[in-house]
């Protein structure tokens, strides 16, 4: 696999840390998630369980070795600089400054293993007036402008129901970390890697400054392509009080659809760029479509090459024969389920490990093995 031989020492919690330390495992690295003692994760103890464990958990910790330390003991955490010389990447979560005043840091680490690749995930980053701000996945959207698009039919911010900035930070580590190690196959030395999900979630946003950049202005939401402002990039209901969207704008999808539905009258105002100008096509199509079911709709539109979608609930989503197919609902030997790994190797494919760890279960053996034995009293 992949990231064979690749060993990582994770101390992060909760998820943009562990869901990218999550995907290293199932390409093979060795991951060493390290537990506070007490709770450990706190996400064990999170929502819905199924097996004994949590559904957060089992998604963000199988195939993990898993070692309590306390930071705070002189002694443990001189152990866990010990394993961290033995290691590849290490992962923290912690708030700007904490790793340093425990000892961990980069400097430290990176003084007694030189090739360590060190990744630091944290709201804001380490840097800038806002470092030590609290702040979570909704805060972070907030923040970065996105909050403020996902508005619902009443015109006000809505929960977004993603965690944007989590999984935006979860990747941009991903990958600064495997082009860290990428560059030190040349060079033979690590870096350090400091991840804002503010900065990662404001990066997805090409397709939604050109208001901000070229004028100067926040977007009108409603007015705008990818929000509602266009016909052929909108939600409509159907007759059994399910949805449908229609999701391109081409010429070519706008003329199938409304030749289809005899509305050919339609075609030149629904070509227009986004804005009210789309008016009176929404309300035909509103009325066009709740004259059928949506899976009818969805039936329909296959056979006149329209680009739409149901829109199906979460647990519909999982059970699609396209999910199946790409390997992304996986099924444990209890029955447990696991969200599959989306990166696709021909070669090398991912090979998941279910096994959750029990909490410490690995101390004493990664001691062992990556540690050096205490010195006797004198």
């Amino acid at each position: 696999m992949k990231l064979e031989g690749i060993r990582v020492l994770d101390l992060s919690l909760f998820l943009p840390g562990p869901h990218l330390t999550t995907l290293m495992a199932d390409h093979g690295a060795e991951i060493i998630k390290v537990e506070p003692p007490g709770e450990g994760e706190p996400v064990r103890h999170v929502g819905y369980r199924s097996g004994g464990e949590s559904v957060w958990f089992r998604n963000t910790a199988r195939g993990k070795q898993s070692i309590v330390l306390d930071l705070k003991s002189d002694q443990e955490r001189e152990t866990l600089l010990q394993i961290a010389e033995q290691c590849d990447v290490m992962i923290e979560a912690f708030r700007p400054g904490v790793v340093d005043r425990l000892g961990i840091g980069y400097d430290t680490v990176a003084a007694r293993n030189p090739r360590i690749v060190y990744a630091s995930i944290a709201a804001f980053g380490q840097t800038g007036p806002e470092r030590l701000r609290p702040a979570h996945d909704i805060g972070m959207e907030a923040l970065a402008g996105v909050l403020s698009l996902n508005l619902g039919s009443d015109g006000q911010p809505t929960h977004p129901h993603m965690p944007i900035a989590d999984i935006t930070g979860s990747m941009m580590a991903l990958a600064g970390v495997l082009m860290a190690l990428l560059r030190r196959e040349k060079t033979g030395r690590g870096d350090y890697l400091d991840i804002s999900m503010q900065d990662s979630t404001m990066s997805w946003l090409p397709n939604a400054t050109g208001a901000v950049f070229a004028e100067a202005r926040a977007p009108v939401v409603k007015e705008e392509r990818s929000w509602g402002g266009h016909s052929f990039y909108n939600i409509y209901p159907t007759a059994d009080g399910r949805h449908i969207v229609l999701c391109a704008v081409e010429h070519k999808f706008v003329r199938n659809l409304l030749t289809a539905v005899g509305r050919t009258d339609l075609i030149a105002v629904a070509t227009q760029p986004p804005g009210p100008v789309h008016a009176p096509v929404k309300a035909a199509l509103t009325d066009i479509f709740r004259t059928r079911t949506r899976d009818a709709w969805e039936s329909w539109m296959r056979e006149h090459d329209v680009c739409m979608a149901p829109v199906l609930d979460l647990h519909e989503a999982f059970q699609q024969p396209q999910v199946a197919a790409r390997e992304m609902l996986l099924r444990d030997g209890a029955g447990n389920l696991h969200i599959g790994n989306p990166i696709k190797f021909r070669h090398e494919p991912a090979r998941i490990n279910t096994r959750l760890p029990k909490m410490g279960e690995h101390t004493a053996q990664v001691v062992a093995r990556y540690a050096r034995p205490a010195s006797p009293e004198r």
